[in-house]
């Protein structure tokens, strides 16, 4: 449909006046375009809104995305996302490279893990500050598992307090300087001729590349298109991901994934959308209500969780009694709700 896209004169002078314009679906925080110039090309305009129940913060999401994309950039042959073209930041309107995504494709896990691999490579501690540090668990989503816990009449072993603080101080950022894409989900990644590239960086950050890998086996914690990840597929994507890392790094992933997935199991917050997090405890509400997020439901994410966290943490020297907690959880909540459905598998992707 014809419509004024919000580009400026400069940007119309830099990059051609748009003959046609298609709104395309995105988020309540951004009105996405696809555009088509005069000389038969293409590229994608994105403006950053304030919508979607998460308070006046597009400059701040404006800039992160910016700053990512221009990070990201670092990356050629092949690229890991779409070039920034230009950008009005008055009007917090940047223009992107089209891609032609070539859609859905059976064996997707391989190629995702090598470019998220290649993405987080990119970047390092002389990058500090060029976004915000990745945020992880606090003791008040420690203490809000443990509640859980203690109101679905489930033992909480003495050692899992002090497992948690460890836990904690363990996934500090600090020490990590990768390029987190920040929603790194099945919809973000486009399957292009030259290999996946990621789009929407708006929660962008630098930290362990780890608590993106962790997606695979957790259950994707930031998606509305939870699904579970096992067996041959995950083993050769966390391979993938590990191989392309060292390749390019020289060194060996830093970290635990174990930690990784345990830290997205405690947040209350990776049970809902984002117009929702930092509102509620959300993890209080699991036993009284069961609130559905796309395809799947809290309490059905939440069993996901904790049956991958109590299966790698069973010989875990730091993570041992959060283990047992998690399985004796895993049960609880099945013998109560015993309708809970395991997440889709990797094989079905009806979003795409």
């Amino acid at each position: 449909m014809p419509t004024r896209v919000p580009m400026s004169d400069e940007l119309r002078s830099a990059l051609g006046s748009p003959t046609e314009a298609t709104l395309l679906d995105s988020s309540p925080r951004s009105r996405v375009w696809r555009v088509e110039l005069r000389d038969g090309g293409r590229m994608i305009v994105k403006q950053i809104t304030d919508g979607g129940g998460t308070g006046p913060d597009g400059d701040a999401r404006y800039a992160r995305e910016v700053a990512a994309l221009r990070l990201a950039a670092r990356a050629t042959r092949p690229t890991v996302a779409p070039a920034l073209l230009g950008t009005d930041p008055a009007s917090r309107v940047m223009v992107l490279e089209y891609l032609d995504d070539l859609g859905a494709v059976d064996d997707w896990t391989p190629g995702y893990a090598e470019s998220l691999a290649r993405l987080h490579a990119l970047t390092g501690p002389a990058d500090t500050g060029t976004l915000p540090a990745w945020s992880g668990p606090t003791a008040a989503d420690a203490d809000s598992f443990i509640a859980l816990a203690k109101a679905l009449d489930v033992h909480v072993p003495p050692a899992v307090t002090n497992e948690l603080a460890g836990l904690i101080d363990r996934l500090e950022p600090a020490p990590h300087h990768a390029l987190l894409h920040g929603d790194p989900c099945p919809g973000n990644d486009l399957r292009t001729a030259t290999g996946v590239r990621f789009v929407d960086f708006e929660q962008a950050s630098l930290g362990n590349g780890l608590v993106e890998l962790a997606y695979l086996r957790i259950g994707f914690p930031t998606c509305w298109c939870a699904m579970s990840v096992t067996g041959s597929p995950l083993a050769e994507a966390e391979g993938v991901y590990r191989a392309t890392w060292r390749g390019l790094t020289g060194t060996d992933v830093p970290g635990d994934l174990a930690d990784a997935c345990a830290g997205w199991l405690i947040r209350g917050d990776a049970l809902v959308e984002r117009a929702h997090r930092e509102s509620v405890d959300h993890l209080a509400r699991v036993p009284a209500e069961d609130f559905e997020w796309g395809y799947v439901s809290a309490r059905e994410r939440l069993v996901h969780r904790l049956g991958v966290v109590a299966g790698m943490t069973r010989d875990h020297d730091r993570l041992h009694a959060l283990g047992n907690l998690s399985a004796a959880l895993a049960a609880r909540l099945l013998e109560r709700w015993s309708a809970l459905r395991p997440l889709p598998t990797q094989d079905t992707r009806p979003w795409d």
